[in-house]
């Protein structure tokens, strides 16, 4: 493990993370959830620090790579965003905004991993 070379995917996978659990943040100011919270801030805040080390070690072939790997994990955040409002909007009633925001980011996350996995990004020359 130690000899393993920093990607665009991981660092994509990072950012995506970083994302999604900055979105939960409205949610747990909603919900008034200030243990979880606190948590959620500490997390961010090493992860973050992570992805830029992460970002530092990339190769110009890897930084090259990431840009169609960015657009696609914004494209899978809002997908997931959008089928997380409907599936609200269809399932229940009254669901609270922060919820939905926050169930579609880790949907819209999951959606890129498994994208990643389906259909690599080529290199980019």
């Amino acid at each position: 493990m130690m000899g393993m070379q920093p990607t665009a995917e991981r660092l994509s996978v990072m950012l995506g993370l970083v994302a999604t659990m900055l979105l939960t943040v409205p949610r747990y100011l909603a919900e008034g959830h200030d243990t979880r919270l606190s948590l959620i801030v500490m997390a961010i805040v090493v992860l973050a620090a992570v992805s830029i080390v992460h970002w530092r070690m990339l190769s110009e072939r890897e930084v090259s790579r990431l840009k169609p790997l960015l657009r696609r994990l914004l494209l899978a955040l809002l997908a997931g965003g959008g089928v997380m409002a409907l599936w609200h909007l269809v399932t229940t009633t009254g669901e609270a905004w922060p919820r939905i925001v926050s169930h579609g980011a880790a949907a819209g996350l999951l959606l890129h991993v498994i994208a990643m996995r389906w259909k690599p990004v080529p290199d980019v020359r």
